[in-house]
């Protein structure tokens, strides 16, 4: 066991405050990894106000995790002392259904196991990033290229891989038509990816404050849903909605903006269930879908990927005393784009 730094909330809504947690000793195929950058995602704050249900605490929060292996178990192939690495949203799954098999470790049937807020095969909490070091079984490390700097590359380990995931699986590129909603975390990536992919890119939020950013990351187009207008002029225009809000939404105005078999794919989880007229998705062959994260495999893809094309989040580096107010200012839509907290100011 090792004694860690950490800032965890010790109950629902509590503010965050540094602690240390017990990280588990090495085990044959475990990899140590000291954290460099640690991004801070919605879902954190969700989690740690029990927006999503009942959570554990005290609760160490971060799955958006950048730094350096500095030990490995004797079993361990797949990385030596030194190299740059990434850990997301999972630690651990079944490894025998369909889906982990098929590299969809996210969709495991047996359960994953979630980098925090959940409870490990031998039974103890998970504690995720806002902390110095982790230890994590090999199978659930992703490498960073070596053309994306630690800092930036943090986010993409959700922020990337929630948006290359669906991007990929609804095949956006070339000759398609895509719109992000909403211009944040998620969103800003979003923009990035389906350009990079070759996707015709419009940017839907609620104003055109960010607009000159979204133009600048690969939007072609930047519209306002607070006009009205907007619903009436891009009736029918889209092959792809992915929507990045965490707000509930009036899905069949949205829904009204796809191309006859069209889909709208939601990676943003409102807190409250939405209303929707089944008429929207009938009329025109529609798909409403949800998507997680991706798979370990697929998360190394997209961090290929976004190294090939030269990017990573653009981000606001904090201290981890800046936390409680950097969840303010998520809250309040005040990032451009995503705060990674200093591990070493921890």
């Amino acid at each position: 066991m090792t004694t860690v730094a950490a800032y965890a909330a010790p109950s629902a809504k509590a503010p965050l405050e540094r602690t240390t947690i017990e990280r588990r000793a090495v085990r044959e195929f475990d990899v140590l990894i000291d954290i460099e950058f640690a991004g801070i995602c919605h879902s954190d704050i969700h989690q740690a106000r029990e927006g999503w249900g009942e959570a554990i605490f005290p609760m160490v929060p971060g799955h958006e995790i950048a730094g350096v292996v500095s030990e490995v178990g004797p079993g361990v192939t797949r990385f030596a002392v030194g190299d740059r690495v990434g850990v997301g949203c999972l630690v651990d799954s079944c490894r025998e259904c369909d889906n982990c098999k098929a590299g969809l470790e996210q969709y495991c049937t047996g359960g994953s196991v979630g980098t925090y807020n959940a409870v490990g095969k031998d039974g103890e909490p998970t504690y995720g990033g806002y902390a110095q070091k982790i230890v994590v079984d090999e199978n659930y490390v992703v490498r960073i290229p070596d053309g994306l700097a630690l800092d930036v590359a943090a986010p993409l380990l959700c922020a990337g891989i929630t948006t290359y995931s669906p991007l990929k699986h609804w095949n956006a590129g070339p000759g398609k038509k895509v719109a992000i909603l909403g211009m944040g975390g998620l969103g800003h990536m979003g923009v990035k990816i389906a350009h990079a992919l070759g996707a015709e890119v419009t940017v839907l939020s609620q104003s055109l404050r960010k607009k000159d950013d979204g133009l600048k990351l690969g939007a072609a187009h930047y519209y306002a849903t607070s006009d009205e207008n907007t619903f009436k002029e891009l009736k029918g225009t889209f092959d792809f909605i992915l929507s990045t809000v965490s707000a509930p939404l009036n899905l069949d105005a949205y829904l009204s903006l796809l191309k006859t078999d069209g889909a709208f794919v939601n990676v943003g989880a409102p807190e409250e269930p939405v209303a929707l007229n089944l008429f929207s998705v009938i009329g025109g062959r529609k798909t409403l879908a949800g998507s997680g994260i991706g798979g370990i495999q697929e998360t190394q893809e997209m961090l290929d990927f976004c190294a090939e094309h030269g990017f990573g989040a653009e981000i606001e580096l904090i201290s981890a005393d800046q936390i409680n107010e950097a969840y303010e200012r998520v809250l309040a839509s005040d990032v451009r784009y995503r705060f990674v907290i200093d591990t070493s100011t921890i």
